[in-house]
């Protein structure tokens, strides 16, 4: 009972894969990208724990809950309940803030009600989604929308000549004959030449039913100004459009400050209560460093627990490295590392034990020096009689493992076996990449390439930054290092390609996707492929695609059927006649060479450039595929598969299709994801772009890659208003042996191990 056993798991890569898990330890998941960590470990035993708690429920509650299919494993004993604990963004909306998420608010709210003055109420008063409590005016949301009266309007142009500038507005469209056909306006009259009385009666009339209409008018319509029409179609209802016009809808629709609550959400009464001359919204807008100082100088007999409770909850936010943060930041502009420690948060008060935590690569986003404040809540997890399963690649956090298992040997279809499991320390003597990777001597950067290309910035005060003069090297390998929140991103994603002629930003954000784009119609060479296949059989392009003639009749070419069943909810299962290949038979008993279009959807990039010899296009676009890292991909793989570093690589291989003129590249942690044996391949890949011409630049937290720059910079000292200092910038001989900054420390540390 002392083990979680997982007895031949088949789940995507895996091969039978069978394993002992220690409980109330903690085990790091090793193993090169794509070898099958995450198939184990979140596809196998988190789905499977989700899936038998939620069939101990009603089946009414079973419908409210996701639906999980059995996965494809023989069996799991002594398996507990799991939390995962992922790098996904918290999202939600305006209502959700820093604060709310973490439970923290409802503290304060209490704090507030035992010690502002005036008293104004009890705790339920300060929150901003209680209608006592909020402003009226923005419901609470802190702003308003309004419309650009300019961006909806072509002036010049009369009904006729298409003046409303929005796609459901136009002159044959129903919305857009409401206009035409009301016989209010001269539709050959530019609007810009309307009398006041017209002009109010176009864009503001109330809704009315229209007199004397002329006959085109439909006999049951009502007319209503233009504005009026709009903020109720689009702002005051939510439907479908909103999202088919949302570029539409975003640059139209503006968002300003609730003139009444001034952005603080509260009503005035609310508001007029304070501790210390600020109101509850002030002091949610404080730092969560200043607002722990705050906390610290207040004393209060009857209250003295909530303050002392406060103060902890703050401690905790700042040792996991979000001290820059307010309690009033959106949860929907956190990044994903952010939201994953905020998660971690909420479980470290909680009551639960001998719980299973799951957690996606707690280090991603992270600073070694936040690293060590991460290691130690995951230490606390463990000794409050949890069991902590960590999939990683950072050195920091694999040391800290009571055992470790280790994937591979390598991604795809050649990974998916155990290669090592047990203690950290017999890791390092065995021969695998992952120990090979802990073992490996790193030394600077000692033959630079000089740089004749710079942008120079002065006087930069963007957020955080505190920038009077910096050169930055555009043209070589360019490093910025700096704990999270020191402004790095602000400085080199949000600043500095303003003043580039020729710049590409890559970040992590997600492609767009559904369930039926892939590899290659991400790259646009799925045309190609079923070509290729047209040309060598006697079947049209059409067979080959699982949206047109080549779908399986079963299942659409979805390759599952879904079956709704009322309160038990949607259950989803392989499609039995295709066998979730996604086409019909007569496509699938078509060969070439040996293999039907699902099994090139099943190949690896690498394997597909020696098939597709002679299609260039296609080759040509695999190869840049491999030389990115990632020719273990499927051509088939789903993008919502793919990790925030395939995609920033992913994103890359499409430029490099693309780019003909010296660019600079500028990267948001591209090792996200990535094992310590495959960054050489992506500085390789570095190498080559900037033999080409081409400039890198890359925020990054990672070791090995601050070893290889050209020119470091690094920000600092901390993070918040704490930071956005320029610490050091150079050569790193020059320096590497700085003492006020944190990176240079653990770049000197990590030296000295190797």
């Amino acid at each position: 009972m002392n083990q979680i056993e997982v007895i031949n798991s088949r789940v995507n890569n895996l091969k039978n894969v069978s394993v002992n898990i220690p409980k109330h330890q903690i085990t790091v998941f090793t193993g090169r990208s794509g070898s099958g960590k995450s198939s184990l470990l979140f596809n196998t035993i988190a789905y499977e724990s989700n899936r038998l708690l939620n069939e101990t429920y009603s089946s009414h509650i079973q419908y409210q809950l996701p639906q999980y299919n059995k996965p494809d494993v023989d069996e799991i004993r002594n398996l507990p309940v799991s939390i995962i604990i992922d790098q996904k963004r918290l999202g939600g909306n305006s209502r959700s803030t820093v604060g709310t998420i973490s439970d923290i608010y409802s503290t304060v709210r209490l704090f507030y009600s035992r010690m502002a003055e005036p008293f104004v109420g009890y705790s339920n008063v300060y929150s901003f989604n209680n209608k006592e409590g909020m402003c009226t005016t923005c419901d609470g949301l802190g702003f308003i929308d309004d419309i650009d009266i300019d961006e909806l309007i072509h002036w010049d142009r009369s009904l006729n000549e298409d003046a409303i500038n929005f796609p459901s507005f136009k002159p044959d469209s129903w919305r857009g004959k409401r206009y035409l056909y009301s016989g209010l306006f001269d539709n050959d009259k530019p609007i810009k030449d309307y009398s006041e009385d017209e002009l109010n009666n176009f864009l503001y009339s109330p809704q009315r039913t229209l007199k004397d209409a002329p006959e085109k008018w439909p006999k049951t319509a009502k007319f209503e100004g233009l504005v009026v029409r709009f903020r109720r179609n689009f702002l005051l209802n939510e439907n479908f459009e909103n999202k088919r016009f949302k570029k539409d809808i975003d640059r139209v629709v503006t968002q300003k400050k609730c003139p009444e609550c001034q952005g603080q959400r509260l009503n005035h009464e609310v508001l007029r209560a304070t501790i210390n001359g600020m109101n509850i919204m002030d002091f949610c807008e404080l730092s969560i460093y200043d607002a722990i100082q705050c906390v610290k100088t207040l004393h209060h007999k009857e209250a003295q627990h909530v303050i002392d409770r406060l103060y902890d909850q703050l401690i905790r936010l700042e040792e996991i490295g979000l001290g820059y943060l307010s309690l009033s930041r959106e949860t929907n502009t956190l990044s994903g590392g952010e939201s994953q420690r905020l998660k971690l948060v909420k479980h470290l008060n909680s009551a639960l034990s001998d719980i299973v935590y799951i957690i996606d690569e707690p280090s991603v986003g992270l600073h070694p020096q936040d690293i060590i404040k991460i290691n130690a809540i995951i230490q606390s997890l463990k000794d409050k009689g949890n069991t902590v399963l960590i999939v990683e690649h950072d050195p920091d956090v694999i040391r800290i493992a009571d055992y470790v298992i280790d994937l591979g040997p390598y991604a795809g279809s050649e990974g998916g076996e155990i290669m090592y499991s047990g203690a950290y320390e017999s890791l390092l003597n065995a021969r695998n990449d992952t120990a090979y990777a802990l073992t490996k001597k790193h030394k600077l950067n000692d033959s630079p390439r000089t740089s004749k290309q710079h942008t120079t910035l002065t006087n930069v005060t963007k957020h955080n930054l505190k920038i009077e003069h910096i050169n930055i090297p555009t043209d070589v390998f360019t490093v910025v290092t700096g704990v999270a929140g020191s402004g790095k991103s602000t400085l080199i994603v949000d600043v500095l390609p303003k003043h580039l002629e020729q710049s590409i930003v890559i970040n992590q954000k997600a492609v767009t996707q559904s369930s039926r784009s892939n590899l290659l119609t991400y790259l646009d060479i799925f045309d190609e492929v079923r070509t290729f296949f047209s040309n060598r059989t006697d079947l049209s392009k059409g067979y080959f695609s699982y949206n047109s003639k080549g779908a399986c009749p079963k299942c659409n070419g979805k390759g599952v059927i879904k079956t709704e069943l009322a309160f038990m909810g949607n259950s989803e299962h392989r499609c039995e006649e295709c066998n979730g290949l996604r086409y019909n038979e007569k496509t699938l008993s078509t060969y070439v060479d040996g293999y039907n279009i699902s099994n090139i959807l099943h190949m690896t990039a690498s394997k597909a450039i020696d098939f597709f010899e002679g299609y260039d296009k296609i080759i040509h676009t695999l190869q840049q595929l491999n030389v990115t890292g990632l020719g273990y991909m499927t051509l088939g793989q789903t993008l919502d598969t793919l990790s925030g570093g395939e995609l920033q690589r992913l994103k890359l291989s499409q430029h490099l299709l693309k780019a003909t003129t010296p660019s600079t590249f500028i990267f948001d942690e591209p090792t996200t994801g990535l094992h310590e044996q495959d960054i050489p391949v992506l500085m390789d890949c570095f190498k080559m772009m900037i033999e080409e011409g081409h400039g890198i630049i890359v925020i990054e937290h990672n070791l090995s890659i601050m070893t290889e720059a050209d020119w470091l910079i690094d920000i600092g000292p901390a993070a918040g208003q704490r930071g956005g200092q320029i610490m050091v910038e150079g050569l790193l001989q020059d320096v590497i042996d700085d003492k006020e900054s944190v990176t240079m420390k653990h770049l000197r540390r990590y030296i000295s191990q190797s």
